[in-house]
């Protein structure tokens, strides 16, 4: 099996998967077993989709296509995006963020304590509030809102540090994360588009 090449809607998804992936599946290292190629916002990733999976010349290569999924119909967008990798003749892993990347650091109040140790008091209420972080509609507003010093890349980069899928409490980072270490592991599944 080749690299595994995600395809992300946005910059600060980069930053999280360059710490979070090599903790996921032991012994992985960008660019040797991985590449993340970031965009500028959902209509970027959308319109490169077709275009990368059709060009992209790298034997064995496998792709997953990770986008917010931001309050949209999840079987519609998934769908949409099945239908724009068929259409370059190649198949990737679809994953849905349920809404924003910072649900999945809601569902972590443990990682989310050792990040910002300040805010302990309001991680703890925030867990409460959220018990099911993907049905968060803006988590990052809610982020910024109760941690004063959160930003969005500096988040990104000490979260995916940190999160663990094992107890995690955010359903679509769990997926995502299973459907990586399928990809990851010796067998080399071959992904398909409805997955």
């Amino acid at each position: 099996m080749g690299r595994v090449i995600f395809l992300l809607e946005e910059p600060s998804m980069k930053a999280f998967l360059l710490h979070y992936l090599p903790r996921l599946v032991e012994g992985w290292v960008h660019e040797q077993h991985f590449l993340l190629v970031p965009h500028e916002g959902k209509s970027d990733l959308d319109k490169s989709i077709p275009r990368k999976l059709k060009s992209w010349r790298e034997p064995g290569a496998c792709f997953v296509v990770l986008r917010d999924n931001d309050g949209a119909d999840c079987r519609v967008l998934k769908e949409r995006l099945v239908a724009l990798c068929r259409s370059s003749g190649r198949s990737a892993l679809i994953r849905l963020v349920c809404q924003e990347l910072e649900a999945w650091y809601l569902g972590d109040a443990a990682a989310l304590a050792k990040a910002y140790p300040e805010a302990t008091k309001e991680i703890q209420r925030l867990n409460r509030r959220f018990p099911d972080p993907d049905a968060c509609l803006k988590p990052s507003r809610t982020l910024e809102r109760s941690l004063p010093s959160f930003q969005k890349r500096d988040a990104a980069r000490r979260l995916g540090s940190l999160l663990n899928h094992e107890t995690n409490r955010s359903a679509s980072l769990r997926v995502f994360s299973q459907g990586v270490q399928r990809l990851a592991s010796p067998t080399g599944i071959e992904p398909v588009s409805h997955a």
